[in-house]
């Protein structure tokens, strides 16, 4: 079996990176929601050392990412734990920092909502969650190319789509979280940064 890739990973690693740095400087103990092909995980877990990095996803992507953490050999990223939102096995932990990309709109909305339950049940107090991806503003796209990616999202599952920024920070503060930072990034994302009060 060939490693996973996504090229997306290698186009936003950095700019992702340089928030990760400062959000997570003082963190210890970070779940990934949502790890993919394992390509993110690699990647910050070696420019992070500080950090322990729990990889989860579903268990079908879980083969994809043990190539990549096979291949990295990183003692600070741990193997992918079972994790659908739509199953509470993966709140049984306790991490002081969560981080998600690229995740918010390929769920539906109700699972969406459950997303944040469990992070609601894992984050400890004072911890940071850090989501990436697209965002539209006061119910409006950001840009045509997120419009059409919306479409396009749509057209594969109707119950995905780009997230209003509004809902889903609502979301956060229903769960006891702050936002604490609104980042651009390049092609029309966002790292979007809460603090557990």
């Amino acid at each position: 079996m060939d490693k996973p890739y996504a090229e997306s990973c290698e186009q936003n690693r950095e700019p992702i990176l340089a928030v990760l740095r400062e959000v997570f400087a003082d963190r210890s103990y970070v779940l990934e929601i949502g790890s993919g092909t394992g390509q993110h995980a690699v990647y910050f877990g070696a420019a992070l050392p500080h950090l322990r990095w729990q990889t989860g996803d579903m268990p079908l992507h879980h083969a994809g990412i043990r190539l990549w953490l096979e291949d990295a050999a990183l003692p600070n990223v741990l193997p992918p734990i079972a994790l659908d939102v739509n199953h509470r096995q993966w709140r049984t932990g306790r991490y002081d920092a969560v981080f998600s990309a690229n995740t918010l709109h390929i769920m539906g909305w109700p699972e969406v909502e459950k997303c944040f339950d469990g992070i609601a049940d894992v984050l400890e107090p004072g911890g940071v969650l850090a989501v990436y991806g697209p965002f539209n503003y006061n119910g409006a796209f950001t840009s045509d190319s997120n419009a059409r990616f919306d479409a396009w999202l749509k057209g594969r599952d109707p119950a995905s789509g780009v997230r209003d920024f509004e809902a889903v920070d609502a979301l956060a503060r229903a769960r006891g979280l702050r936002l604490e930072r609104d980042v651009a990034m390049p092609a029309n994302n966002r790292t979007l940064v809460w603090i557990r009060g």
